[in-house]
């Protein structure tokens, strides 16, 4: 019994795949509605489960082609993020036989799948999964420097392999030791959902965040882009709760923030957290922003700021999120700026031993907040000439 599945979302469609095949389903999978179409016409599926917002050719139109151009009666079942009536009116009008709406899970899929085409001869049990199809598809940046020790790759594997629509890319910052080692074991049959960046020379924690975004932005079927620390400081729950706020609100960043408040864990040592006050106070001074947590090393962005934040080199190697925001207010101007950035307090953070960023480090960050200031008032000053000579121009 053969199934077609189409999304633009490759992230979406291995899950499904897998557990299709499990099933004894045969399956093919393709992440282009035109491409789709013609598969539909070579494969000839006794099911097609298809996506409606693709680009250039949508899952309605691979229903017209199925129901009109082809006058088949094939059993479709779309499984979409779009919620909206008139959508879900029209792929009735048009012949579907199911709408699911992400997010999902796998067993109420296969559930489906075989109330309409039955269950293949020779099924073997399967047990249940308990993994959900997104609506969105997330990149998140990891930077690594010799963290062969301390990476905790189970953890990751786990939580990859339970939740769908998560691209991890580890960066390997020129590490000493054998960290490429073991993020090519921790990649190995995972190649769709991790991949591995490596930076032959050791560039900072900076560069290598930008360096991973920029090379996450390429991947077309991702929606937010963030990063995350090795040593999962904070935990990747609570990350999943960063993208759970940018998808449902107009925000273009979510940054986490290390309150102490009722029910959080939030631990530091006494001595950073006196110094992270003050850094912090300095920091909302250059920013004109009323930032608690500038510095929290998890955050998620949406896709369409990535080059804006990270296309040029930081000039501070540590505090670089306090220049991506000045990026966005110097690009947006601070009240759009202020409007499009959600700091969020996390439910747990542990400041974990073996921090690559010492004492000694984090008094350096004071002159380096000086550098910044100096450095990104001459950038406003630029960007405010550059903007009146634009708009003297298109006066005259």
């Amino acid at each position: 019994m053969k199934v077609l599945a189409i999304d633009d979302q490759q992230l979406v469609l291995l899950p499904l795949q897998k557990r299709l095949v499990e099933l004894g389903y045969e399956v093919q999978i393709e992440t282009d509605g035109k491409k789709g179409m013609e598969a539909f016409n070579t494969f000839n599926p006794d099911l097609v489960i298809v996506d409606i917002n693709m680009p250039f050719v949508s899952g309605l139109d691979v229903v017209k082609h199925i129901r009109i151009t082809k006058n088949s009666q094939t059993p479709i079942m779309v499984l979409s993020g779009d919620t909206k009536d008139e959508t879900i009116t029209e792929g009735f009008d048009l012949g579907i036989n199911d709408y699911m709406k992400k997010p999902l899970s796998l067993n109420e899929i296969s559930a489906r799948v075989k109330r309409l085409i039955g269950t293949p001869e020779g099924q073997k049990t399967v047990t249940n999964s308990n993994v959900m199809i997104q609506e969105r598809c997330v990149g998140v940046v990891i930077p690594c420097y010799n963290e062969e020790e301390r990476l905790l790759s189970e953890e990751f594997i786990t939580y990859i392999d339970k939740n769908s629509g998560y691209h991890l890319c580890f960066v390997n910052d020129g590490s000493k030791d054998k960290t490429l080692e073991v993020l090519h074991e921790l990649q190995k049959g995972r190649e769709e959902f991790i991949t591995v960046y490596d930076c032959e020379k050791n560039g900072g924690k900076a560069e290598a965040v930008r360096l991973g975004m920029l090379h996450m932005a390429k991947k077309e079927d991702l929606d937010y882009i963030g990063f995350l620390d090795a040593d999962l400081s904070t935990d990747l729950a609570d990350f999943d709760d960063l993208v759970k706020t940018i998808e449902t609100t107009d925000f273009k960043i979510v940054s986490g923030s290390r309150i102490s408040r009722m029910g959080a864990n939030i631990t530091k040592e006494s001595a950073r957290k006196i110094i992270s006050l003050t850094i912090n106070f300095i920091i909302r001074k250059i920013l004109k922003m009323d930032f608690k947590d500038t510095q929290c090393g998890a955050k998620i962005f949406h896709k369409d700021v990535i080059n804006i934040a990270f296309g040029e080199k930081f000039v501070t190697q540590w505090i670089f999120d306090v220049e991506i925001f000045k990026r966005l207010s110097i690009h947006f101007g601070l009240k759009e700026a202020k409007a499009m950035l959600c700091e969020q307090p996390l439910k747990r953070w542990i400041h974990a031993d073996g921090s690559k960023l010492s004492m000694k480090d984090s008094v350096k960050i004071v002159a380096q907040l000086g550098q910044i200031a100096w450095v990104y008032r001459n950038k406003k000053k630029y960007a405010t000439s550059k903007k009146q000579v634009t708009n003297n121009v298109n006066v005259a």
